[in-house]
């Protein structure tokens, strides 16, 4: 019986040995994750940041960025513009202009921060916190001339016979996505050109499909969510100039489509039938609406 005893002590005393070691090493695990969460958090921040900078920058070109935040907003950022400051959301697909309150702390946010860039504002008559006009879009062309497109920057597919259709895409938007379905029953010729409307990301997706050794094939899959493979020494030319011509003709947001026959643009998504109409081809084809 005390040998028994003495037997279960000593395995429980190996069970807590063992208990003990099993819990420093998940201390020791846990600990490291949570570093590396910190670690890694203000890099996460700063990229996000610079992907917000860069989609204001394309739909607001006009605009100064003097700082932005994604912090602290309910999942918008801040973005101080001189001594003016509006809202984003984190595509700068949405602005909100006007005053933004914390119900929580029952703090006027927008008002804290304009007396934070403008001291002056107690002394004198407070600057508004609504953009300025130069943050407001420039209206979209109805037509434009295609002339000054390199032939670089462009996917060729759908019906290379067919009537010519240029379209301004961002192989992150969705409607994008869903327009490509559309186009394939139109049978018309596409040429796709990529712009970063959603930033960084958008771009590095972009040179991709372009550096693809089957673009066509890259664009489809990019649109399925595969990142296509980018050729080694691959520098992919065109959307640098894509991106200065959906610049100067407002094309702020995707996708846009242009009649190349006479420049007539057609914005959004749209159904194959409309597309056909468009383009001056008969919708009266079987599942065409």
């Amino acid at each position: 019986m005390t040998i028994s005893r003495y037997s279960n002590h000593r395995l429980c005393g190996k069970t807590r040995a063992a208990a003990i070691a099993l819990a420093l090493a998940s201390g020791i695990a846990t600990t490291g994750l949570a570093v590396a969460a910190v670690t890694s958090a203000p890099a996460r921040a700063s990229e996000l940041a610079r992907d917000v900078t860069a989609a204001i920058k394309l739909r607001l070109p006009k605009t100064p960025v003097s700082s932005l935040t994604c912090k602290g907003f309910g999942g918008l950022c801040e973005v101080v513009s001189g001594k003016t400051l509006f809202y984003v959301d984190r595509h700068a697909r949405f602005l909100v202009v006007g005053r933004l309150y914390d119900m929580e702390t029952r703090r006027d946010l927008t008002a804290a921060r304009l007396l934070e860039i403008n001291p002056d504002m107690l002394a004198g008559s407070a600057p508004s916190a609504e953009p300025t006009e130069q943050t407001s879009p420039k209206p979209a062309s109805q037509k434009v001339s295609l002339e000054s497109l390199p032939a670089h920057g462009a996917i060729h597919w759908g019906d290379l016979d067919g009537p010519r259709l240029v379209v301004f895409s961002d192989f992150k938007c969705g409607y994008c996505q869903k327009l490509t379905a559309e186009l394939a029953k139109t049978g018309v010729h596409v040429e796709e050109r990529p712009i970063s409307i959603f930033g960084l990301e958008s771009r590095a997706l972009s040179e991709a499909v372009l550096c693809a050794a089957d673009p066509v094939a890259a664009l489809h899959g990019a649109y399925a969510g595969t990142a296509p493979k980018r050729e080694k020494g691959c520098t992919p030319k065109g959307l640098d100039a894509n991106e200065a011509f959906a610049e100067a003709h407002g094309f702020s947001g995707t996708p846009v489509m242009v009649r190349a026959s006479d420049g007539a643009v057609l914005q959004g998504y749209r159904g194959a039938a409309e597309i056909r109409r468009f383009m001056g081809l008969s919708s009266r084809q079987d599942g065409l609406r």
